[in-house]
């Protein structure tokens, strides 16, 4: 499978959704004055994972669980899309993937009650627009250094029992609405 993406610059907002959300009836009236730029994201991991244990999705986003054996409640707030910087996202598509880390973490804070959640994005190894949001134990493997610090004498902090049920419920509500 391989998707063309279209990278939008200097344009109304409401005219690029429309033209992305509706790619067949858009012809090339659409595309008079419009700034582009092509990518292919044909092999990027997240465009086309080969596995994932999804957690909550819509047609915009979706939130993971990314199986990590060191870090078993890492979370990854990812765009469905293939933006490669936040700053390519529309004002509406960056408030609505904030607002989707935000329900993360906070819900992580709530069931876990961690010592922090650390967010982060960076997307040199992996041009996707996506945050990590991993919630940090004073027992964990690396605590207080970053997850990809030296190493401590912590061990993986295990969810409780139920918790992804809880989590996905959860998050399933408050991003309902």
């Amino acid at each position: 499978r391989m998707e063309l993406i279209i990278r939008w610059e200097h344009i109304d907002d409401i005219e690029a959704r429309r033209f992305v959300d509706e790619p067949r009836k858009a012809g090339p009236d659409h595309l008079s004055g419009l700034a582009m730029s092509l990518h292919v994201g044909s092999d990027c991991v997240l465009c086309l994972p080969d596995e994932e244990r999804v957690i909550w999705r819509n047609d915009f986003a979706r939130v993971i669980s990314v199986c990590d054996e060191t870090y078993p409640i890492f979370c990854r707030v990812i765009t469905n899309q293939h933006w490669v910087e936040f700053s390519d996202l529309s004002s509406t598509d960056r408030v609505q993937i904030m607002h989707v880390v935000y329900v993360v973490e906070r819900t992580l804070r709530t069931l876990l009650n961690p010592t922090k959640v650390n967010i982060a994005s960076f997307g040199n190894v992996v041009p996707h627009v996506h945050w990590h949001v991993i919630p940090r134990f004073e027992r964990d493997p690396h605590y207080p250094n970053p997850v990809w610090g030296a190493r401590t004498e912590g061990q993986p902090v295990l969810p409780p029992a139920g918790f992804w049920e809880q989590f996905r419920a959860s998050i399933k509500e408050q991003l309902a609405a």
